[in-house]
């Protein structure tokens, strides 16, 4: 396992508060992130004028400070407060049409591919020299 994820979570604790696992299929690329708690009211996905960086941002309330009679908190591990995340996309997504649904507190963004045609290649003949 990866020391990467700890480190980062001790130096940004952003990427603690919203951690995306992201594959590429045949057909799309497949972000995955999980914000357990939050209500897809309370999430933002935007892509920026060019199409080719995506936020992912939401805010975290935490715990209510006022005391309740005798109540106190003994513990707060839990990420709290805003976050935000960036994804530079590929040239193959199609940013113009991104899908976005939240699930059991996980966010699914699907973001279909389109295809890039590969330069043709002309093949030259080489004649002898006369």
């Amino acid at each position: 396992m990866s020391l990467i994820p700890q480190i980062l979570g001790e130096i940004c604790p952003a990427f603690n508060a919203a951690p995306v696992d992201w594959k590429e299929t045949a057909e799309a690329h497949v972000l995955k992130a999980d914000l357990p708690g939050l209500k897809k009211e309370e999430v933002k996905v935007e892509v920026e004028d060019g199409g080719r960086v995506m936020h992912i941002s939401g805010e975290r309330p935490g715990p209510e400070e006022e005391k309740q009679g005798e109540e106190r908190w003994h513990r707060l591990e839990r990420p709290r407060g805003s976050f935000r995340r960036r994804f530079h996309l590929p040239e193959n997504a199609k940013c113009d049409e991104v899908k976005a649904a939240m699930e059991n507190g996980v966010l699914i963004l699907t973001i279909p591919k389109k295809e890039i045609k590969k330069p043709q290649v002309k093949q030259i003949e080489i004649t002898d020299c006369k």
